[in-house]
């Protein structure tokens, strides 16, 4: 495998990021997440565009994206492999002293690409107890500080769950930890506005451009009586929720969640970069 790292490709068994990078000792860095359809990447302005809002969000030097983008390009045509991918690119506040203060010698670029199972047809979601911080400094960053993703993870996993699901300090439903959430509330599409403190994620920009649905803030309790739900994400694009803490959905996919994978499915299919 091969891997970009600040200026070239390297073998990524050659790829040596200092012990002192900021994004390794304090996770000062962001990130995003491509995926790569036979050798193929989706949605690369958008995503680049985001790694662009994301450091300036937290005060990161402005990415170069037009290397960022050529970076991408190269590790993807370096490894070659049939099927679904998912590509990584990761921009931190690179060496710097052990602790919170941030180093002169420049930001560390790093994007890597390797095989991605495909996604399961439904999910089984397991609300979390700790809740978003909707007004916290890392609010809709996409933060190379996932600890917080992982532990609630691993919480669901162990009741049974496929994905978490967040609510915020208000009480609303928010995320989970790598998707966004979309419910069917009286037989409209709905998804959590950014004020919840979720993501704006690629595809939750792209269904609602493609398939349509409101912003609304929802109490997390949304969970127990909806009859179809779905999330969204890159690796995802529209998977059905098949059950939400133990309780199995009245339909998955319902009529409306089949609908909008179909029209994702044909919209994407239109072109490589929407």
């Amino acid at each position: 495998m091969r891997v970009w790292l600040n200026t070239g490709l390297v073998e990524a068994s050659e790829a040596h990021l200092s012990a002192f990078d900021h994004g390794l000792t304090v996770g000062d860095g962001v990130f995003e997440t491509i995926k790569v359809t036979d050798g193929v990447t989706f949605a690369l302005t958008r995503h680049l565009k985001r790694l662009a809002r994301s450091a300036a969000m937290i005060g990161l030097p402005e990415p170069d994206l037009d290397l960022a983008r050529r970076a991408a390009e190269d590790v993807v045509a370096a490894n070659t492999f049939p099927g679904l991918g998912r590509l990584r690119v990761t921009f931190t506040g690179g060496v710097a002293p052990l602790g919170s203060e941030r180093g002169a010698d420049g930001p560390t670029l790093l994007v890597a690409v390797g095989q991605q199972p495909l996604p399961t047809p439904t999910v089984d979601v397991t609300t979390v107890p700790w809740p978003r911080n909707e007004r916290g400094a890392l609010a809709g960053v996409k933060s190379t500080s996932y600890a917080e993703n992982v532990v609630a993870l691993g919480y669901a996993k162990q009741r049974g769950g496929g994905e978490a699901i967040f609510g915020n300090l208000a009480g609303d439903l928010c995320e989970g930890t790598g998707s966004n959430i979309f419910v069917v509330v009286d037989g409209e599409l709905v998804t959590p506005t950014l004020e919840s403190g979720c993501l704006a994620g690629v595809t939750r920009a792209l269904v609602l451009e493609w398939v349509g649905a409101a912003e609304k803030d929802m109490p997390l309790s949304v969970l127990a009586d909806v009859d179809e739900a779905f999330l969204c994400g890159t690796t995802r694009d529209v998977q059905p929720i098949r059950a939400a803490d133990g309780r199995v959905l009245p339909a998955a996919p319902g009529p409306i969640t089949q609908k909008a994978m179909e029209v994702f499915a044909s919209r994407a299919a239109e072109g490589i970069d929407p």
